[in-house]
């Protein structure tokens, strides 16, 4: 299977699936369960997305300045600083690492 084939079918399924989401019955959507699954869902695929981003570098696993920029985030985060304060800490914290030389 070729790469576009891959994508194409993927592309499809997406389709497919979103179609399906429109015929099922409202009731089945507003339930509880079905709206906290949506909810827990999307964070468990934001975080998943983060942390690969974060130590992958195509097939292996690096530990570069991108990790320790996303310590900061997270530590900017959890004192409730501004987003832009965030994004400016974590990139200081990457270029000053790999200005150091601690980088790839």
């Amino acid at each position: 299977m070729t790469l576009w084939t891959a994508v194409l079918l993927a592309s499809v399924i997406c389709l497919a699936l979103k179609a399906t989401g429109y015929l099922l019955p409202a009731r089945w959507l507003d339930a509880p369960r079905p709206a906290r699954i949506a909810d827990l869902l999307t964070v468990a695929l934001l975080a998943a997305l983060v942390v690969v981003q974060t130590v992958a570098a195509g097939p292996a696993i690096v530990v570069d300045a991108r990790l320790p920029a996303v310590g900061v985030a997270a530590l900017l985060l959890w004192v409730r600083a501004p987003f832009l304060v965030v994004v400016a800490g974590a990139a200081v914290t990457a270029a000053l690492l790999r200005l150091g030389g601690w980088a790839a």
